[in-house]
């Protein structure tokens, strides 16, 4: 039944967002209705995601259907993340000629992007509350300076973003390891 129910969660996950960072918030909303994850847990599986090469969906799919299910949940989440993709993209490239032109596909997709960027500030939101708080809205600063310092570098300084990874992997040793803050 587990694996059913993971399978259908990425199924509705595949159908309702258009990948990449638009899954996050459905991803987020699956794993901790069905009790799989916590909200830092999801946060954890996303910074993953992220790092690892792949598209952010199926890294996601991974690790959430391993956490939840083990190997064969894995397999399944991608299996359901897949299949929304696959279904469209078949019936996409039966129709492509007809869909190339039409006038009505083009006013629902200025639509669904608002829809997608309001998805995406929500879960950045949601994901800023896991990293930055405690857990009862009070600031943890360490963590704040840690993400400021991040994005200073990535958009002053220009600094590739593995570097940053490995910087702030570096620092979230020495500070929450061995400082212990």
């Amino acid at each position: 039944m587990l694996l059913l129910e993971l399978f259908w969660s990425f199924v509705k996950i595949g159908f309702t967002s258009f990948g990449g960072l638009s899954m996050i918030p459905l991803i987020s909303s699956e794993m901790i209705s069905h009790g799989w994850m916590t909200a830092s847990e999801v946060s954890d599986i996303v910074a993953i995601a992220e790092m690892t090469p792949g598209p952010l969906g199926l890294n996601c799919a991974t690790y959430a259907g391993m956490r939840a299910a083990g190997l064969l949940g894995a397999f399944v989440a991608n299996m359901g993340a897949l299949a929304p993709t696959f279904t469209l993209c078949a019936v996409a490239a039966v129709f492509f000629e007809h869909f190339k032109n039409n006038k009505r596909l083009g006013q629902i997709m200025i639509g669904v992007r608002p829809a997608c960027v309001g998805m995406v500030a929500g879960i950045i939101i949601d994901l800023m509350l896991a990293n930055y708080t405690d857990g009862n809205l009070k600031i943890h600063w360490p963590s704040l300076a840690l993400g400021g310092i991040d994005l200073i570098l990535l958009l002053k300084f220009r600094i590739s973003i593995p570097k940053v990874i490995l910087f702030s992997a570096l620092a979230g040793i020495i500070l929450f390891g061995f400082l212990g803050l």
